[in-house]
């Protein structure tokens, strides 16, 4: 029987503890926002990693200029804060200097996560359920209803839906005991009777294409996790007819092209679409896990639009080289940005936390004729909050009388805030060009899970 040669794990850190990154936060050179410059060895991912780290943080990316060409990576980010102001908060810039620097780079602060598949995998004291499927009206409600009747308590999770998808990660625990549910019997359950509500509508038991639940291991970030579900249950692909177009000032459908760069050997990867948090790290994030290395990179805003441009080459040193490469990227990329694009009204809730607390929500959300369109679900304390993106039925705004339903059957037992989705584009943005409300699902969550 053959064995594997020794390999020293410490070798691999090597480079790193020799050349150690430098980070520097500088708010002098620039009197409108925060530059964070990141100078470190360059490795698989790493560009990923160091975008996640600041949208975490609910940082705007308003300028980003990457060059990793070799064996050194060079970064200059130019951020503010969700008001567009710069970073001023001392333990804001001593997270970000200590997350990409010597000791984020060492110590595991930084993960780079394998894809994984879709299921149930126990943290602690939480649960982690993965789902995806067709999507419906009152699905979400159907589901959080399962979880109620099981005794099971929904702490944090969030739900995206896009091309008549839908991806939800939840993160759960036992009720009475408030740990991860370990019990098998229960477990199998939650997975059957999850799977049969994925499945209502049509489709075989082995038809994943309907839906699927099912147990896991590992771990990943939200966000690039929901990313990674949807294009593994191949969102991108049909046609996308996006909702009220004429009615929001910006295109919506983003503008990807592909070009060939023959002095370098790069393919250049140009997003022209409206701006919103977190772009970047979409990009970035389906770049990275359809295989492609990000050499350089450019990153501006024009008022409510956002320019980007990307040489790429796939990880094995290919290039783009036939017409289906090319339009199966620009297709992942157009889906990447739509996922998290939210049009309509937007509901703010905050409750005392407790089993069925979702169940009873999305309950009236659904006999009111609304549709979950995204959602977000997180419990600091004893305190729920719950945001969810909702349309009616046939996609269209929600109407005063509905609004005043809502508020008459769930205000009294918990604190209700709507928002408007803007319907325009220039009424949206303020004197910085950046609109003034939005609510950041993986920076909350990700701080909770910390």
């Amino acid at each position: 029987m053959g064995s594997w040669a020794y390999f020293d794990p410490e070798y691999e850190t090597l480079s790193i503890r020799m050349n150690p990154p430098q980070v520097s936060v500088d708010n002098s050179s620039c009197k409108e926002c925060t530059l964070v410059k990141v100078d470190s060895m360059n490795k698989p991912g790493i560009l990923l990693e160091v975008v996640q780290i600041l949208t975490d943080l609910d940082l705007i990316i308003t300028k980003a200029y990457i060059s990793s060409d070799g064996g050194w990576f060079m970064d200059v980010f130019h951020v503010t804060d969700q008001q567009g102001q710069k970073i001023t908060d001392t333990r804001t810039i001593e997270h970000i200097e200590r997350a990409l620097g010597p000791k984020g780079n060492t110590s595991g602060i930084l993960k780079t996560w394998p894809g994984k598949k879709v299921g149930v995998n126990s943290m602690g004291d939480y649960t982690a359920i993965e789902l995806i499927g067709r999507d419906r009206p009152g699905l979400l409600s159907e589901i959080s209803a399962v979880l109620a009747n099981l005794q099971i308590n929904v702490v944090a999770a969030e739900v995206w839906t896009h091309n008549r998808r839908i991806a939800c990660v939840l993160y759960v625990n036992d009720d009475i005991t408030n740990r991860a549910v370990e019990d098998e019997s229960r477990l199998s359950a939650m997975q059957d009777q999850l799977k049969n509500i994925l499945r209502i509508g049509g489709g075989s038991d082995d038809d994943d294409s309907v839906g699927r639940t099912s147990f896991s291991m590992g771990s990943t970030h939200v966000d690039r996790r929901l990313h990674q579900l949807l294009f593994a249950d191949r969102d991108y692909e049909g046609a996308y007819v996006a909702e009220n177009d004429d009615e929001v000032g910006c295109p919506i459908k983003p503008k990807v092209t592909i070009e060939r760069c023959e002095e370098k050997d790069y393919f250049v990867v140009n997003v022209r679409c409206r701006d919103r948090p977190k772009l970047m790290f979409d990009i970035v994030c389906t770049l990275t896990d359809m295989q492609y290395v990000v050499f350089h990179a450019s990153v501006s805003s024009e008022g409510p639009y956002a320019s980007q441009e990307y040489y790429v080459r796939h990880i094995d040193g290919f290039t783009l080289d036939t017409e289906a490469e090319k339009e199966k990227v620009v297709k992942c990329l157009e889906a990447a940005i739509r996922r998290r694009i939210s049009e309509g009204l937007s509901l703010e809730l905050c409750a005392k936390d407790r089993v069925g607390l979702l169940s009873e929500v999305t309950r009236v959300l659904r006999e009111n004729g609304l549709s979950v369109t995204r959602a977000g679900v997180t419990t600091v304390g004893e305190q729920a909050m719950n945001v969810f993106y909702v349309s009616d039925a046939s996609g269209k705004s929600v109407d005063a009388k509905t609004i005043e339903e809502l508020r008459k059957e769930i205000g009294h037992t918990m604190m209700l805030n709507v928002k408007k989705a803007p319907t325009n584009a220039a009424k949206a943005l303020d004197a910085n060009g950046w609109g003034k409300n939005s609510f950041f699902f993986g920076g909350l969550l990700e701080k909770f899970l910390a």
